[in-house]
């Protein structure tokens, strides 16, 4: 069995030399790498997609009607050409259907067909499972505890970010 050696473990080993808030954030990345990790992981062996082609169908699927390229790369967080080459691999596998705008003949619509909706349910399903199966060690109270925590965290990133913007507009220009 191989160890990870991840970066909350190498701040632990000279705890000193890090902050509170340092080690926070370390684990709050651990975390994610981790989850991510085996999402990645277990989509792929058990469906043989990858995590952005989950990710576009599932934005899909709360968009009966259609989206954008656009308004998708919007909501995904990633650049019009990364959303084009994943619609290119779901519009011939037949899990998204891509069709021209009514109302503007540049822009491409782009929906989940009748069989990338049931392929993505089932994905999504059993996804749901996994995650669950990761928090199993958490009580309801930990949960809620964790979900309000993570939202002041939110909070308070946005804030600072904010204060940034702030600060640096405010600067003279020159």
């Amino acid at each position: 069995m191989s160890m990870t050696f991840d970066s909350e473990t190498k701040a632990n080993e000279t705890p000193e030399d890090h902050g509170d808030e340092l080690r926070l954030w370390l684990r709050l990345l651990t975390c994610t790498t981790l989850i991510e990790g085996e999402v990645r992981s277990r989509l792929r062996e058990r469906f043989d997609v990858t995590l952005p082609r989950f990710d576009l169908m599932a934005q899909l699927d709360k968009a009966p009607d259609g989206m954008t390229l656009s308004d998708v790369s919007k909501r995904m967080m990633v650049s019009n050409g990364n959303v084009t080459g994943l619609v290119e691999r779901l519009v011939e596998s037949g899990h998204i259907d891509r069709r021209t705008s009514e109302t503007d003949r540049r822009v491409q619509v782009i929906r989940l067909t009748r069989l990338g909706r049931a392929v993505f349910r089932k994905m999504a399903a059993e996804h749901e499972t996994w995650i669950a199966g990761m928090f199993a060690d958490l009580t309801e109270k930990d949960v809620r505890d964790l979900m309000r925590l993570l939202a002041k965290t939110k909070a308070s990133t946005t804030r600072a970010a904010a204060q940034r913007l702030a600060d640096k507009a405010a600067l003279p220009q020159g």
